[in-house]
């Protein structure tokens, strides 16, 4: 020990989580375009809090964000599509939402990522129900990822790095290996640490699109000529410039702030 340092210990990196640092890596140079936004969500805030207070019944506002995203992605496709080499796009038909959810492994709880397949096809109850489904499935630590790749991200080093070189290569050439995995698009969310203060969240993504989800805050806004309390979320969209321009980002960043700032979907939580 230094004796100049202080006290301290050394404790070993998970596996999970080297092999996650390492997929990090496999995103490459890319070109991303940031906005970052305030949206209102005074209206699904108050239904969701009065869905509890009527049932009992806590409904995933991650999952909501993410019906809403499914909604404007199923709108514009073009902002979901994927590089294939140098001279083409990949444009899928289904908009498949990736997040991290937290789930029991073995005898702890970890996040994990899932995929909500078909998402442009889903109700946000349907949504809701499967996040909730996830989130209380205890699952064993081979099913975080596919166990071969896994493995191939736990390589010692230099066969790691060959190998992140060669994944690399690979995704970029056939982009559906990890849109698989990953989704089409992403949502994730960092809010919960910031409550009640105003921030945003940046990150690199292995998606085209994903969205970040910041903190809540109550400020005043405009409403209809008056000034109200609303709850403020800050959302942080994030765009791949390979694939959408500034103009048809800008249009779809609308259309999906009117979506959340409506509620929308959560009307049939009302009607089941």
């Amino acid at each position: 020990m230094n004796e100049k340092t202080g006290p301290y210990q050394i404790v070993d990196i998970s596996p999970t989580r080297r092999a996650w640092l390492n997929i990090l890596d496999l995103s490459g140079p890319t070109h991303w375009m940031y906005g970052l936004l305030e949206v209102d969500v005074t209206v699904a805030r108050q239904f969701i809090a009065q869905h509890k207070a009527r049932t009992g019944e806590r409904l995933s506002f991650t999952g909501f964000l993410a019906h809403c995203l499914a909604r404007a992605v199923d709108e514009n496709k073009k902002v979901q599509a994927y590089r294939k080499g140098r001279k083409q796009l990949v444009l899928f038909d289904e908009v498949n939402v990736g997040l991290m959810v937290e789930r029991q492994i073995g005898e702890s709880r970890a996040l994990t990522g899932h995929v909500i397949r078909g998402a442009n096809h889903k109700t946000y109850l349907e949504i809701h129900h499967e996040i909730r489904s996830v989130q209380s499935t205890p699952v064993p630590p081979s099913a975080e990822m596919p166990a071969w790749f896994r493995s191939a991200m736990l390589l010692p080093w230099p066969l790691s790095s060959l190998v992140k070189a060669l994944l690399g290569w690979a995704t970029r050439r056939d982009p559906t290996i990890p849109v698989s995995m990953a989704g089409t698009v992403g949502v994730t969310a960092v809010g919960m640490f910031g409550k009640g203060h105003s921030g945003w969240g940046l990150e690199a993504t292995r998606h085209s699109l994903d969205l970040v989800v910041g903190s809540m805050a109550w400020k005043p806004a405009v409403v209809e000529g008056r000034i109200e309390p609303r709850e403020i979320l800050n959302l942080t969209v994030v765009f791949d410039h390979q694939v959408i321009d500034g103009a048809p980002a800008a249009r779809f960043t609308r259309r999906l702030v009117e979506l959340i700032e409506s509620g929308y979907g959560l009307s049939e939580t009302a009607d089941r």
